[in-house]
C-alpha cells in the first residue's frame, strides 16, 4: 500500500511503537522494562512524542539513545502519531504500546512464539493488569453490535458478567487465564504481523483518541485474520495517564469515537434506523456518564449541605424550642449555606484536602465571620443571630467531626515499633533491599504532610528479616509479598525499581490481585513515585516561607488563649482527683528537665506511677506560666535546632504523635516546620483529640 515500507527480508524481528504525551516518568519506566523484555530479539523501538512539555523527548535522547525518536510540534492524536512510525517500521512483527505500561520480561518471547506457531493469527493481545493487580477488562472484548451495545448501555453486562448472553462486551464470561479467540484486544498493547498490517493498512486518523484500536481490530477480522487473547504473560497498564485533558473532554472523545465506529461499520450491515438507535443510545449513555461524574463531584458538598441544614434546624430548636419558624429561615439557609460551601471550596476541601478537618474547620469559622457580617449589615437576614451562631458552632462540630472519624484515629504502635501514621497517610509497604528501602523511607519520612503510613519493609535478602531499616521493621521477603500484603492490609505497595526487575514486580502484582492494594514504582533517583494515574514527587524540599502562620497575628494570641483557658479549666477540674491520687499512687518520683522556647532550662519533680493525666497534671502550671503549650515540640533537656526558629515545647504535638524519639533530628525539624507553616487553632484541637484517643 502507498506510504508503507514493504520489508519482506527485514532484519528486524520486532518493531515497538510508543506514542507519548506528557508522561515522561511513565515512559522512562516503560522503556526500562522494554530493554529487558527485548533481550535476544532483533528489534527497533520508536517513540513518537506528541509535543510534550515535560521534557519527555530530552529524557529519551539522554537515557535511551538506542530509541528512534520522532518529535511532533503539536499533538496529532494517537492514530496519526502511530502512523508516522508505522510508515517507517521495519519489523516482521509490530507492537503498539502505551507509554504508561510495564511489560513482563517474557512478553515478546511468548507472544512471538505463539504467532509463529499460528500463521492464521494476525493480531494478539496479552493479559493486561490494573495497578492493583486486577484484570483490565478492555484487554479482550467484542465489537459493539446492536445487542452487545444494548447490554452495555443499559447495564446488563455489569449485572450479569458471567452470562454468555449479557457479558459479551468485555467477554467477562471467559476464563481470564485461558487462551481465546476474540474480536478485539486493547490498543494499550497489540502485536500484529507485518503481512496482516500491509493488507489492512494504517490506523484510521479520523479517530483522535479512543476507538482507533477497535476499528483496527474490526478491519483485521474483516480481512480474514484471527485475533487471539493470550494470557500466558502480562502487562501492567497505568490506565488514564496518557490522557491529561479534563474528564468532560475525555468522555466526549470516547463517545464520539463510539459513534464514529458505529456509523463507519454498521451503517450498511444494520440499516440507518439501527445506526440512529445506537447513536442515540451512545449519547444517552454519554449524558448519564457526565451526570454520574457530576454527582460524584458534588457528593461531598451535598453531605456538608445536609449537615448544615441539620445544624440550622438544631439551632432553631435550641433558640425557640421547635421548628415553628423554619420557613422564615429558608433565605438564611440559602445565603449562609452558600457562603460556607464557597469557603470550604476555597480552602481546598473539595479537592486534595477533602478529609482535612483542620481546613474544614477553618472554612466554617471563616464562613461564620462572613455570615455574621451579613447579619450586621443586612438586617433583612438578621432573623436571629443566636440561631446563626448555634448553626455555626454545630457546623464546626459536624463538618470537622465526620472528617476526623472518616480518617480514623492513628493506630497504637506495638512495643518498640515506630508509629508512622500521618494525618492523611495510606498504609504502605516498601519493597527493596536495606539500602534502597532506607532511601525511600527517609525521603517519605521527611514529608510531615506525606501520604504514606509505612507499615513495613519487604526485603530481597532473607537475612534482613526481623531487623529494622530507618526505624521500619523488615517483615518478610519478596517471595512472601502477596501474603504480607494481605496480612498487613496494605493500601499501597512501593517498589524500588533499581533493585527489582520489572518482571518480578509484575509477578507480585499478579499474585496480589484482589487485595485492593495499589502498586507504585520509585524511579532510579528516588525522586518520583509513579502509580495508578498519578506521580508523587518526593525529591523536592519544602520552600520555607519567611513568615510562619504560628507567628502571624492573631494566631499567637489565639494559641495562648487556648492554653490559658484549657489549663485553668483542667487545673480546677482535676485538682480533687489529683489530691486523691497523691494518697493512692505513692511511689517513686522522676525528674523532668526541658528547655523552653527562650532557651531557659526548667526542672520539675513528677510522680512516676499512675495514669498519664495524673503524672502530667503538675505541668499544667507550666502551661499557665507560658513555659509550655498543650501542643508544641517535644520535651527534651537540650536545645532544638539552630535556635533561629523556636517552637514552645508541648505536652503533645506532631513529633510526639508520629514518631517520638525514634525520629532523626532532621525529621523532627520537618515536623516543626510543617507546624509553623500550617498552624491553626483547629490544628491544635485536632492534635489534642488525637492525643486523647491514641
Amino acid at each position: 500500500m502507498e506510504g508503507l515500507r514493504i520489508s519482506p527480508m527485514a532484519s528486524v524481528d520486532l518493531s515497538v511503537i510508543i506514542v507519548s504525551y506528557n508522561v515522561r516518568d511513565f515512559l522512562e519506566q516503560c522503556l526500562f522494562s522494554l530493554a529487558s523484555a527485548l533481550e535476544g530479539i532483533r528489534h527497533e523501538v520508536w517513540v513518537v512524542d506528541n509535543a510534550s512539555t515535560d521534557g519527555s523527548a530530552a529524557m529519551v535522547r539522554r537515557r535511551f539513545p538506542w530509541v528512534k525518536l520522532l518529535e511532533n510540534r503539536e499533538n496529532l492524536g494517537f492514530a496519526r502519531a502511530n502512523n508516522q512510525a508505522l510508515r517507517e517500521a521495519a519489523g516482521r512483527f509490530i507492537c503498539l504500546l502505551n507509554p504508561d505500561t510495564l511489560v513482563k520480561k517474557d512478553v515478546f518471547e511468548r507472544l512471538l512464539t505463539f504467532m509463529r506457531e499460528h500463521p492464521e493469527v494476525g493480531m494478539v493481545g496479552c493479559k493486561i493488569l490494573n495497578p492493583d493487580g486486577s484484570l483490565q477488562l478492555a484487554c479482550r472484548r467484542s465489537f459493539p453490535t446492536p445487542w452487545v451495545a444494548f447490554t452495555r448501555l443499559v447495564g446488563l453486562s455489569y449485572l450479569f458478567p458471567r452470562s454468555r448472553l449479557f457479558g459479551r462486551y468485555n467477554l467477562t464470561y471467559l476464563d481470564p487465564d485461558e487462551v481465546h479467540e476474540v474480536e478485539a484486544v486493547s490498543g494499550s498493547f497489540m502485536l500484529f504481523r507485518r503481512e496482516a498490517f500491509e493488507e489492512v493498512g494504517l490506523l484510521d486518523e479520523s479517530f483522535f483518541m479512543y476507538g482507533e484500536d477497535l476499528d483496527y481490530c474490526y478491519r483485521f477480522r474483516t480481512a480474514g485474520w484471527k485475533i487471539f487473547y493470550v494470557p500466558t504473560t502480562q502487562v501492567v497498564h497505568f490506565k488514564g495517564e496518557s490522557w491529561k485533558r479534563s474528564e468532560l473532554d475525555r468522555l466526549r472523545h470516547f463517545y464520539q469515537a463510539m459513534r464514529l465506529f458505529v456509523r463507519k461499520h454498521f451503517h450498511r450491515r444494520y440499516g440507518i434506523l439501527v445506526v440512529w438507535g445506537l447513536t442515540l443510545a451512545i449519547w444517552i449513555r454519554a449524558a448519564l456518564s457526565v451526570l454520574g461524574r457530576f454527582l460524584h463531584r458534588v457528593a461531598l458538598p451535598l453531605v456538608d449541605l445536609a449537615f448544615m441544614n441539620v445544624s440550622l434546624a438544631l439551632g432553631q430548636v435550641l433558640r425557640f424550642g421547635g421548628l415553628m419558624h423554619f420557613r422564615s429561615y429558608l433565605i438564611v439557609d440559602l445565603v449562609y449555606s452558600s457562603v460556607w460551601l464557597l469557603c470550604l471550596y476555597g480552602m481546598g476541601v473539595y479537592g486534595r484536602f477533602r478529609f482535612s478537618a483542620v481546613r474544614a474547620g477553618s472554612a466554617v469559622l471563616t464562613g461564620l465571620l462572613i455570615n455574621a457580617t451579613f447579619t450586621y449589615f443586612f438586617k433583612q437576614y438578621a432573623f436571629s443571630r443566636a440561631v446563626v451562631l448555634y448553626a455555626g458552632v454545630l457546623n464546626l462540630l459536624f463538618l470537622t467531626g465526620w472528617r476526623t472519624l472518616a480518617l480514623g484515629w492513628p493506630r497504637r504502635a506495638a512495643p518498640g515499633e515506630r508509629s508512622r501514621r500521618t494525618l492523611f497517610g495510606r498504609r504502605t509497604l516498601i519493597v527493596g533491599d536495606a539500602n534502597s528501602g532506607r532511601a525511600i523511607v527517609e525521603r517519605l519520612h521527611s514529608q510531615a504532610d506525606g501520604l504514606y503510613d509505612i507499615a513495613g519493609l519487604i526485603t530481597l535478602n532473607p537475612e534482613e528479616v526481623g531487623e529494622k531499616v530507618a526505624g521500619v521493621p523488615v517483615i518478610g521477603t519478596i517471595d512472601q509479598a502477596s501474603e504480607l500484603i494481605r496480612r498487613e492490609k496494605a493500601e499501597e505497595v512501593v517498589f524500588a525499581t533499581d533493585k527489582i526487575s520489572h518482571d518480578r514486580i509484575l509477578t507480585v502484582i499478579d499474585q496480589a490481585a484482589g487485595t485492593g492494594a495499589s502498586f507504585k514504582l520509585v524511579a532510579d533517583n528516588f525522586g518520583v513515585i509513579i502509580g495508578k494515574a498519578s506521580i508523587d514527587r518526593i525529591d523536592q524540599l519544602p520552600m520555607v516561607d519567611l513568615e510562619y502562620r504560628l507567628f502571624t497575628p492573631p494566631n499567637p494570641h489565639l494559641k495562648r488563649a487556648l492554653d490559658l483557658t484549657l489549663a485553668g479549666f483542667l487545673l480546677v477540674l482535676g485538682f480533687p482527683p489529683f489530691a486523691v491520687g497523691r494518697i493512692v499512687w505513692r511511689g517513686e518520683e522522676r525528674e523532668l528537665e526541658y528547655v523552653d522556647h527562650r532557651g531557659k532550662t526548667h526542672r520539675r519533680r513528677l510522680v512516676a506511677t499512675g495514669p498519664r493525666w495524673y503524672r502530667n497534671y503538675p505541668l499544667l502550671l507550666d502551661v499557665l506560666r507560658g513555659n509550655l503549650s498543650f501542643v508544641g515540640r517535644e520535651l527534651v533537656p537540650g536545645p532544638i535546632g539552630d535556635g533561629r526558629v523556636r517552637v514552645k515545647p508541648g505536652l503533645t504535638g506532631l513529633v510526639q504523635l508520629y514518631g517520638g524519639q525514634q525520629l532523626t533530628q532532621a525529621e523532627k525539624e520537618r515536623y516543626h516546620l510543617y507546624y509553623l507553616r500550617n498552624y491553626s487553632l483547629l490544628l491544635d484541637v485536632e492534635l489534642l483529640l488525637r492525643a486523647l484517643f491514641s
